[in-house]
């Protein structure tokens, strides 16, 4: 098993598919890895050569803000709108949907389970 960036990318798998298991490194991203390294797209995993694996492992860490760095990145910014007490920092800190979008119905992965309302039948 290739441990790449902190993660245990699965072996059995095709380079690309591979690399999007690490936060940060989506399908183009790795597209472009593997282009800029030479490796085939089809390659799976188990058939790159230890040395591949390093130019990967070296090539993510040069030129790709990934996992905990990229985390912590996303964490700070949306702590930074909740201390300017922007309107999107106020949206998160309440839980509530950051981009406009409609709350009177739906929202409910941001807003949570429904809760019933005593009283509310007419």
């Amino acid at each position: 098993m290739a441990r790449i960036a902190g993660v245990n990318i699965p072996t059995n798998k095709r380079v690309i598919i591979a690399l999007t298991y690490i936060h940060g490194i989506g399908r183009t991203t790795a597209v472009e890895i593997a282009d800029k390294l030479g490796i085939d797209r089809t390659a799976r995993v188990q058939d790159l050569t230890d040395q591949e694996i390093l130019q990967i492992r070296e090539t993510i860490d040069a030129d790709y803000t990934v996992e905990g760095d990229l985390r912590r990145n996303t964490a700070m910014n949306i702590k930074r709108l909740m201390d300017l007490r922007s309107y999107r920092g106020l949206r998160h800190r309440a839980g509530l949907p950051t981009r406009g979008q409609r709350t009177h119905t739906n929202a409910r992965t941001r807003k949570g389970k429904a809760k019933p309302i005593a009283g509310k039948k007419k």
